[in-house]
């Protein structure tokens, strides 16, 4: 048996529509009454001054004075009283004598008898107006005194029926209706209007759906690790997670919303990625010390309402990849050495089946003392092993390329001379893309050469070693109105391969700031380009450390 759902709560722009419908519908009510017991009021008020002059000027008439000397004061004032009731719309005009007989009525049949109703202070000669219930009905009225001289010599009152009034103010308050069901009715459509927009923004859903969403919006946001960055329409910050200032390295929050692109200090390519209009898929941009992919996407919905940005950081994937690309390219010279020693061995063979075995012994010899002489030189200058296989593997590299690379005479690196926060893979990050750097400038180049140099120094104060990593190349040098832009993502004076150029030596960059050690480039003394980096150690470097003079530091 399947029970019915409970029933779903009204959306938002419902409840709202609805919320709106009855406080128009009170307030136009409201105003309709308050119309309506005004306009009564204003009736009554207006009822009350127009019966007090139709009285005044009926006491004010000298005809009416001389009617009442005579000896039948009705026979001229009856007639008189029904015309002036005629001219003015009221309902009736009394004319009576100062004790309240009427000399005049509507109903003839009434005249002669009493007026109902107070006259007391028409008799102390004041006009004055009430509402009284007389013969024909419930009626505001009006009672003034005739003068003569001093005397009053008789009373005149004029009156409307309350019924009139009414009917007047009914009149009133049917337009007045019809005003306020128009009113109503504007109002209606117009809140249906801009609740229907309202839904449409709120896609239907009610006020808990909406506080849900955003309780599930707001874990979700700081969950993610990736970082995750929204730019309205004027490429403003609109919202960003913690993995996204951590990214960055911005601010709080609060620091960040609100602000422009071009205000948060970024690197100029990945401030010009976050402002391009198109989207932007997989970029890689360094910052200070990371290396980020971005991703970028406009949100659009009839017009450019902003850009969804997503930055997922490789720093560790690309320092692996470099490890890998070293490990290639190891591989790749243990491939070549491999060629040529069996090359060599052939020919010792050989040499050996031509019956020349002394010849063979020689040959053989010279080839193991030449490949012995250049590791032992390696070693001896190199001890440390991460370094020494990397320069191993980039001289047989270097050498299949047509360039020698060699290592300095005064190059000394001990065996565990290095310090632990000092990681072998920013080492290998900063001397495998110089190398690679000074190998590709020097390769077609007459009498190729790269001169490599590793030593640790003290620093100016004398109190604190400094690891110097110097690279030198007889290639055609770096224009010195370059001397900044080639540590710059994307910048090369060479042809870009498959994978894009320009990262290397950004890559350089980041590990030195990384490590707060200086990068400098200039012009060798033989020409070409001489890079040299200064690693802080953080600790003297040791009975085996070797300070340097200005000699050392002139490159090759």
């Amino acid at each position: 048996m399947r029970f019915p759902a409970p029933p779903r709560p009204r959306s938002l722009a419902g409840q709202l529509f609805a919320m709106q419908a009855v406080l128009i519908a009170v307030v136009v009510a409201g105003y309709a009454l308050f119309t309506y017991l005004s306009d009564r009021g204003q009736a009554e008020d207006a009822a009350g001054r127009q019966v007090t002059a139709v009285a005044r000027s009926i006491a004010d008439s000298p005809s009416v004075r001389e009617a009442i000397g005579t000896a039948d004061p009705t026979a001229p004032l009856q007639p008189y009283a029904l015309q002036v009731q005629r001219d003015t719309g009221v309902d009736f005009v009394t004319i009576m004598n100062p004790r309240g007989i009427r000399w005049t009525h509507p109903d003839t049949t009434q005249i002669g008898k009493e007026f109902l109703g107070h006259i007391g202070p028409a008799l102390r000669g004041r006009s004055f107006t009430e509402t009284y219930t007389g013969t024909l009905g419930p009626s505001v009225r009006a009672v003034t005194p005739v003068w003569q001289g001093n005397q009053v010599i008789g009373l005149v009152s004029a009156g409307i029926r309350v019924e009139a009034i009414s009917e007047r103010v009914q009149e009133q308050v049917t337009a007045m209706t019809g005003v306020a069901a128009g009113a109503l009715a504007l109002g209606g459509v117009g809140t249906y209007v801009v609740n229907a927009r309202l839904r449409r923004h709120t896609h239907g859903m009610n006020a808990s759906e909406l506080s849900h969403m955003h309780d599930y919006h707001q874990a979700t946001l700081h969950a993610v690790r990736e970082g995750l960055l929204m730019l309205d329409g004027q490429f403003r910050v609109a919202l960003i997670n913690d993995g996204g200032r951590e990214l960055l390295g911005v601010g709080s929050e609060e620091e960040v919303v609100g602000r422009s692109v071009a205000d948060l200090q970024l690197p100029a390519p990945l401030t010009g990625a976050l402002l391009a209009s198109e989207p932007r898929v997989d970029e890689v941009h360094l910052t200070a010390d990371r290396v980020l992919v971005v991703n970028t996407s406009p949100v659009s919905g009839g017009e450019r309402r902003g850009t969804v940005v997503t930055l997922r950081d490789v720093t560790e994937l690309q320092s692996l990849m470099g490890e890998l690309d070293s490990e290639r390219g190891f591989t790749q010279a243990l491939r070549s050495q491999a060629h040529e020693a069996a090359n060599r061995l052939h020919t010792v063979v050989s040499l050996i089946e031509l019956g020349r075995a002394d010849e063979a012994v020689e040959f053989a010899t010279a080839e193991l003392e030449l490949a012995q002489a250049l590791t032992d030189q390696v070693v001896a200058a190199v001890g440390e092993p991460v370094l020494a296989a990397l320069l191993l593997g980039k001289t047989a590299q270097a050498n299949e390329r047509g360039v020698e690379l060699v290592v300095a005479p005064e190059s000394r690196l001990d065996d565990g001379l290095l310090p632990e926060r000092l990681p072998a893979r920013d080492l290998v990050t900063i001397l495998g893309n110089l190398i690679d750097n000074a190998v590709d400038a020097a390769q077609g180049t007459v009498g190729a050469r790269v001169t490599v140099t590793a030593y640790t120094a003290d620093a100016a104060e004398g109190s604190r070693a400094e690891l110097v990593l110097r690279v030198a190349d007889s290639g055609s040098g770096v224009d010195p109105a370059h001397a900044e832009l080639v540590f710059q993502r994307g910048f090369t004076t060479k042809p870009a391969g498959p994978q894009g150029r320009g990262l290397g030596l950004a890559l350089v960059r980041q590990a030195v700031t990384r490590q707060e050690g200086t990068l400098t480039v200039a012009e060798g003394q033989e020409g070409g380009a001489v890079f040299e980096v200064r690693l802080p150690l953080g600790r003297a470097a040791g009975p085996a450390r070797r300070s340097r003079s200005g000699a050392a530091r002139g490159g090759a």
